[in-house]
Parts: C-alpha cells; sequence; structure tokens
C-alpha cells in the first residue's frame, strides 16, 4: 500500500454496479465483503477495492476522513495495471 492509494479511494468513483458514481471510501461494507466473496475484479480497481474491504473490516474508516478534504477531483480508474 501507498500513500497515493488512500488518496484515490476518496476520490476515484466506482466505475458500474449498483454503487456506480460513488467514492471507493463511502461504499457500503456489505457490498465489499460480496467482493470478498466472489472476487475482487482485476487491475487496480480490484487491488483498491481490496484495500477498502481490509480498511472497513478493521474498522479504520474514520481515518480516511482528513484525507477527503485534500482529494482531488474524482478521476476515471485506470484500466490498465
Amino acid at each position: 500500500m501507498h500513500t497515493h492509494d488512500l488518496i484515490t479511494l476518496v476520490s476515484l468513483p466506482m466505475p458500474y454496479g449498483k454503487y456506480q458514481g460513488r467514492m471507493l471510501a463511502d461504499l457500503p461494507g456489505h457490498y465489499l465483503n460480496w467482493f470478498a466473496r466472489h472476487g475482487f475484479p482485476a487491475g487496480e480497481l480490484g487491488r483498491l477495492l481490496q484495500l477498502m474491504h481490509e480498511i472497513d473490516h478493521n474498522g479504520l474508516k474514520p481515518l480516511l476522513a482528513p484525507l477527503r478534504a485534500t482529494a482531488p477531483e474524482a478521476r476515471k480508474p485506470s484500466t490498465a495495471r
């Protein structure tokens, strides 16, 4: 994990699915748990969803709050990794 990964969690919207458009850091735990059970997508998005799952599972979501104020504009996910 790198520092920029945490900033990405608060600035990257989910590109598809039920929670499309919601920042990765704001995805509900049950949705992240679903990915943990069924498999995370490949590439950067999957890696970030897995990181967010670990943060949520361990009750560390409040640690992302200070990053929200400094997060850059929402960006589109990279498809290559």
